[in-house]
């Protein structure tokens, strides 16, 4: 695959996979190159039927598409359209809702919504590296305003109180490099000492604000906390950092998609992660770094859809 002659624009790249072949090849260099493997036996002998563009493994006589085994599975959309819809959820500041992708595609809202969730769980790409340097680490809560509920459904939640009913969000910036952020239960003192320590490599600068889940930080960080009813900056210790992703994340939900289903949070969470670590490349870039993490991550309906139980989200 030569990146050189890849689309740069949202306009090229509709029009370079428009070609049905031209999209094929594309995806099967993404992931194969030149050597074709069986994903059922790893088996590098097969034949090629092009009239329905599948393989036919000579080892265990079984057929697989250049599709098997990435978010594209079972999907009988067109890789044109998945390509497009890609492109355009890596590179929209603010997301893309589904009705949107419905009216520029050309599918139905509702397989729209569907090939969103199945690249943001692309997108939604955890990594073992740690981060280092000066780190700033702080929570969210995001669900809806207890005053715009009905008043059942506040009593449901446990009251009026900020984050009652809500989900949180534990994220880290390390300032100058790239965020991570994770949904969790509740932000106590064992899930967010637990959550730390696995993101962050020891002896790093960490800036928090008071709350009591970052009491046992000092055992592991050089840490400062920065105490929000007295001031907001003290010299270089701040939460400005990561506060700002969550202003971004936030305009995202509230502004694009509006309602956010608390067990498909940590998805919308890993598209924002993923658009602002990738803030730096072109929009060519951002498109080549989520399509490389199509393979492997699958997305059935039923799980999507809560029939039957998903595969891991909120820790």
């Amino acid at each position: 695959m030569n990146s050189t002659n890849l689309p740069k624009t949202l306009m090229e790249a509709m029009r370079y996979f428009s070609d049905d072949q031209i999209a094929f090849e594309f995806v099967k260099s993404l992931r194969w190159g030149d050597d074709v493997i069986c994903p059922h036996c790893g088996g590098k002998e097969h034949s090629f039927l092009s009239t329905r563009r599948i393989w036919k493994c000579k080892a265990c006589k079984k057929q697989f598409s250049v599709k098997i085994g990435t978010i594209f599975e079972d999907s009988p959309i067109s890789l044109d359209k998945w390509l497009a819809a890609i492109w355009l959820i890596a590179n929209a500041k603010n997301g893309i809702s589904s009705y949107e992708i419905h009216r520029s595609l050309g599918v139905t809202q509702k397989t729209a919504w569907f090939m969103l969730h199945r690249i943001r769980e692309a997108l939604h790409n955890g990594t073992i590296d740690k981060l280092s340097g000066e780190i700033e680490a702080d929570e969210t809560y995001i669900g809806g305003k207890a005053k715009n509920m009905h008043q059942w459904r506040r009593e449901q939640r446990g009251g009026l109180g900020g984050s009652f009913g809500k989900t949180t969000v534990l994220g880290m910036l390390e300032r100058g490099g790239s965020v991570k952020a994770e949904v969790i239960q509740k932000p106590d003192r064992p899930t967010v000492t637990k959550l730390l320590t696995k993101s962050i490599m020891r002896g790093s600068k960490l800036y928090t604000d008071q709350h009591n889940g970052y009491d046992f930080m000092k055992y592991h960080y050089e840490h400062e906390v920065i105490h929000h009813a007295q001031e907001y900056v003290r010299g270089n210790v701040h939460t400005n950092g990561i506060e700002n992703f969550w202003s971004l994340l936030k305009r995202t939900i509230s502004g694009t998609y509006v309602s956010v289903e608390p067990t498909h949070l940590f998805r919308y969470v890993g598209e924002q992660v993923f658009r602002f670590n990738e803030r730096k490349g072109t929009d060519s870039d951002r498109f080549l770094k989520a399509v490389s993490c199509i393979v492997g991550k699958k997305l059935p309906y039923k799980e999507l859809t809560g029939k039957v139980l998903a595969t891991g989200a909120i820790a």
